[in-house]
């Protein structure tokens, strides 16, 4: 018999294939904070709207395309302004205390949230009174009754760069503000998406993992593996390609770029039947380059980049228009 030598079906990184607990996935902001300490806040909810065409000019250089119109496919994502909800003192890893945001007392968005009691609105003396630990960082909330998509926001953590005193002037400063997207990504900027993926439900082994089908005479089924594996061990291993969940996972898109960004009352880039399955933008948004996994209006996270490429970092474009 010959020796089989193929590449292996799935990769171990993502394993086990289940479904994704929450909506938004978790992030981890000690890795990016390590990369990124010139920058202020780390991270953004958008929601993505949809596809369009872009008509741009090359300005990479050393690219076959240079000073030429090209066109590529870009997502739409619409991001509304975010409020600080809380503030988050940590010691050892650990949540030190939390000091809630006086807004939160005004906006009926977030009164559904969590029911607490009303306190003084003394929050900027009281950030002072804390002593002793070692990071900050903010629970945010987005502002998304304002796109019309639903009303119950939705509420993450996001990490501050800088040093604990550069934390605590940026979170006094933002208290009771907005947090545009403008004030954390620029134009042709790089970032990471973090989301969930269009789920599909049970499916089989040749869409799960890629496996060849079978010849049309062999026993037992032409769409499964030929051997679940040895007589012994007398068991069946976690490697073998079967038939389970596919979709709906946490997954990360790295080194996307930016390729406008803008406020829809500014420059309006509605359809004139608005986006498909969504809708009309009614706030800011940006336009990334190519795709951006999950479905529409699925909330995504985008954050500063991990480990960018010189390869993406050195393409730059002007945008001429959308289609």
């Amino acid at each position: 018999m010959a020796k089989l030598s193929r590449p292996r079906r799935g990769s171990l990184q993502y394993w086990p294939r289940k479904r994704a607990k929450k909506i938004i996935p978790s992030v981890n902001w000690e890795a990016i904070s390590l990369k990124n300490q010139d920058k202020k806040i780390l991270g953004f909810i958008c929601y993505k709207v949809g596809m369009m065409s872009a008509y741009a000019k090359d300005n990479t250089p050393d690219s076959m395309t240079k000073n030429k119109r090209i066109v590529f496919p870009v997502t739409i994502l619409e991001c509304p302004p975010l409020k600080i909800f809380s503030v988050r003192f940590y010691k050892n890893k650990k949540t030190l205390t939390e000091i809630l945001s006086s807004n939160i007392y005004v906006d009926k968005e977030v009164k559904k949230l969590v029911k607490i009691s009303k306190t003084d609105n003394k929050t900027q003396k009281k950030l002072d009174t804390i002593k002793d630990y070692d990071d900050i960082r903010i629970i945010v909330y987005s502002t998304i009754s304002k796109t019309g998509l639903k009303h119950k926001p939705d509420v993450i953590e996001l990490a501050i760069s800088g040093n604990l005193d550069e934390k605590l002037i940026f979170v006094k400063e933002h208290l009771n503000k907005e947090i545009k997207i403008s004030e954390v990504f620029g134009k042709m900027q790089m970032v990471d998406i973090h989301a969930v993926t269009k789920g599909k439900g049970y499916q089989g082994a040749v869409k799960r993992f890629g496996i060849g089908l079978r010849q049309h005479k062999a026993e037992k089924g032409v769409r499964r593996p030929g051997s679940l594996g040895p007589w012994h061990p007398a068991r069946v291993t976690f490697r073998t390609p079967q038939s389970g969940q596919l979709g709906f996972f946490t997954r990360v898109a790295y080194n996307n770029k930016i390729i406008d960004f803008g406020n829809i009352s500014e420059k309006n880039i509605n359809p004139s039947s608005g986006f498909k399955h969504f809708g009309n933008i009614k706030t800011d948004y940006i336009v990334l380059r190519g795709s951006v996994h999950g479905v529409v209006k699925r909330p995504i996270i985008i954050t500063h980049t991990l480990r960018k490429t010189k390869y993406q970092e050195k393409k730059n474009f002007d945008l001429i228009e959308l289609r």
